[in-house]
């Protein structure tokens, strides 16, 4: 069927007025919002299927408002139908990564059997869950590759002890003994690079928050330690 000429105009004018629409919901959720959010910004906006909800993304975290910005719901949907949890597997979504894009030559690599398994941790030397999920878990999995970012976070010292395992002539070894063993590397020569800053810069990018962070081969994460058990059934779900 052809148009007519004035038939294509009324159609864009009517596109044009329903993304003016769009625009002006965000603008004015915005408005409303941000000033009550000490600093932080209002990263996105978009309509939900629920009930006139509008999801509004803030650092990195999900939150609900309705379409003036008068109300915000700090909260989770639940699909009670399908028990699933509508609010994390947006965060879960948004959060992901493109694994291939990490800069993996400013991580420690440690490969295990036939290495075929690939994970990425961002690791403080002074977090304490980082080491129990160590001892814990990963000296029991085989069959991986492991990427270890040293993430600076946690004190000025951490950035010592990373720039002392890194320059160490077997870097791998000096972070498995302090990791596992509390054995400290021997002080980084006169004249040695690190990666700290721009590892610290990376994880800042990706909202890392936290250690440890667990990246998988299909871009999730998982925040946290988690146990041998958890680890190898997210494992099993990713595509290699």
């Amino acid at each position: 069927m052809k148009l007519s000429k004035t038939a294509v105009l009324v159609a864009s004018a009517l596109m044009a007025a329903c993304v003016g629409a769009e625009t002006s919901v965000e603008a004015t959720i915005k408005k409303n919002i941000e000033p009550r959010l000490n600093g932080a910004k209002v990263e996105g906006v978009k309509e939900t299927p629920y009930a006139g909800l509008y999801e509004i993304r803030i650092g990195g975290d999900v939150h609900y408002t309705d379409k003036t910005g008068t109300y915000l719901f700090m909260g989770q949907i639940i699909n009670l139908k399908t028990q699933t949890n509508v609010t994390q597997e947006r965060v879960d979504e948004l959060n992901k990564i493109k694994f291939s894009d990490l800069p993996l030559e400013m991580a420690l690599k440690t490969v295990k059997g036939n290495g075929k398994r690939v994970i990425a941790i961002f690791e403080d030397p002074n977090c304490g869950y980082c080491k129990r999920f160590r001892q814990n878990t990963l000296k029991d999995v085989d069959n991986i590759t492991i990427y270890t970012f040293m993430y600076n976070i946690l004190s000025p010292d951490s950035f010592t002890k990373s720039k002392n395992i890194w320059c160490a002539s077997d870097r791998n070894k000096a972070w498995d003994d302090w990791m596992v063993s509390g054995k400290v590397a021997p002080v980084a020569p006169a004249g040695c690079s690190t990666p700290n800053d721009e590892v610290l810069a990376l994880g800042q990018k990706l909202r890392i928050n936290g250690t440890p962070n667990i990246f998988f081969a299909d871009g999730s994460r998982v925040p946290g330690a988690i146990d041998l058990k958890a680890l190898e059934a997210k494992l099993a779900t990713v595509k290699q």
